[in-house]
């Protein structure tokens, strides 16, 4: 098991990402009240309460910093040099139906540095995937830690497709699927849930391909922690123009290695 200082910013958001774990793990099943939130999207009773138990950890171990949660927006100073990004449950219509793949997600980005911390829990296998910005682990329901080592040898390769789709109609994630040089080579999968990114950091996937606008890491509750895992664990990652995820046009290309990432990238620039 990997020891640390208990006042560093990596233990911080792992333990925080396991409370918001045990909140999502504990309402599972139950009937929950949905709060609506526009365009098809809402949140449930357990969003806001994973959300709670999040920033609960936050506020007593980093009380000067300043949070963005999905749920409760952004407290703390607008130019905050430290700053918690908090997504309780990624995957809401995934877990309001019943299924089990969702992922809490709690990242800090320092002004300066990026990303530099992260965690990514899935509440149902008990994994939380976790980086210090220099390495990244992932800790079993044992406790034990074990290194991330990305793996593009399943050839599976996760697709977001859920909308919106701002790139549409020069890049379309479900006409990627049936193209004949991505069928030859990979085998699609579709996950609604950001936990498919952590996956690829951890060798299950060989990839993962979402649409999106400009500013996905800085911006994103969402995607901030799975980047941080994925660029600390040695994938290669960048917008779906090939630039960094900072700087580009937005969407998001993660993968194993660099062959997989530059055959992914080409096709996704092929239909632009």
């Amino acid at each position: 098991m990997v020891t640390m200082d208990m006042e560093s910013d990596a233990l911080v958001a792992l333990r925080a990402a396991s409370a918001g774990a045990a909140v999502v793990r504990e309402m599972y099943g139950a009937s929950l009240a949905r709060y609506e939130k526009g365009g098809g999207d809402f949140a449930t009773a357990a969003d806001l309460a994973a959300e709670e138990a999040v920033l609960d950890v936050l506020r007593a171990a980093r009380p000067e910093d300043a949070v963005t949660g999905e749920e409760s927006g952004a407290t703390g100073a607008a130019g905050a040099g430290r700053r918690w990004l908090v997504d309780p449950l990624c995957g809401t219509l995934n877990y309001a139906v019943g299924t089990m793949l969702v992922a809490v997600n709690v990242a800090l980005r320092d002004a300066s540095s990026g990303i530099v911390a992260a965690a990514s829990a899935d509440p149902f296998s008990g994994e939380v995937f976790w980086t210090d910005g220099a390495g990244a682990w992932v800790r079993g329901a044992d406790g034990r830690d074990a290194r991330l080592i990305p793996s593009a040898g399943s050839r599976l390769v996760d697709l977001n497709l859920d909308p919106p789709f701002p790139h549409a109609p020069g890049f379309r994630a479900v006409e990627l699927m049936a193209a004949p040089e991505f069928v030859a080579g990979f085998r699609p999968r579709v996950v609604s849930s950001t936990v498919a990114v952590a996956w690829v950091a951890a060798g299950r996937r060989a990839a993962y391909l979402t649409d999106g606008g400009p500013g996905l890491r800085l911006d994103s509750v969402h995607f901030a922690a799975g980047i941080a895992l994925c660029e600390a664990a040695g994938c290669v990652v960048t917008g779906i123009d090939g630039l960094p995820v900072d700087e580009g046009a937005g969407g998001l290309v993660v993968a194993a290695d660099r062959e997989t990432h530059g055959v992914l990238l080409g096709l996704a620039q092929g239909q632009r």
